[in-house]
This record gives structure tokens, sequence and C-alpha cells, in this order.
């Protein structure tokens, strides 16, 4: 795999998977909860742990490509802001959009 094709993969891997816990009841779109409705702490976990997931294949992916680079707190500052704004149409289709009965 190219390190362009790689990237997007990255790229498009993080933009499904920071608007999952937004878009169904299940955990992480498998297990089934007794509640009818999400509570938005569990979402938020959700939301970090598939922010690791993520940044776990996107360290494997470097690996395969060549050297891993050493990251500092300011890598993962701003890869996780980044997941949160990736997350953001999920969030307002969920929390802030009207919905009409």
């Amino acid at each position: 795999m190219d390190v362009s094709l790689a990237s997007w993969f990255v790229i498009l891997l993080a933009l499904f998977s920071a608007n999952l816990p937004f878009f169904n009841e299940r955990l992480f779109a498998v297990l089934p909860l007794s509640s009818s409705s999400k509570p938005v702490w569990l979402r938020l976990i959700e939301l970090f742990v598939l922010y690791l997931v993520v940044g776990l294949v996107a360290r494997g992916l470097e690996s395969r490509i060549g050297s891993v680079f050493p990251q500092g707190w300011e890598f993962f500052a701003v890869t996780g802001c980044l997941f949160i704004v990736l997350a953001y149409p999920g969030f307002v289709m969920r929390y802030m959009r009207k919905r009409h009965h």
C-alpha cells in the first residue's frame, strides 16, 4: 500500500469512526444495550476508544511503509482535536437537529 492510499484510508476510517457513536444505539455498532438510548457519557467513551483504534491502525500502516516516527503530546492533542471535529456531523444530527414528528 503506498503512502497516499494509506493516508486516505486513515482519514476515511477516522471520519467513519468519529461519527459511529452518534449514528447507532449499539455499543461499537455491535453489542446491544439494555436501555433504548445510549447515554452521552457512553458515547464519549466509545469516541475515545475509537480514537485509540484509529491511532493503532495508523501506526500499523506507518510501520509497514517505513520507520515509525516518535510522537510527543502535541501530536496527540492535535489528532484528538481533529477526531472531535470529525465527529461534529454525528453530534449535530444526534443532539442539535430538530426532529419533526
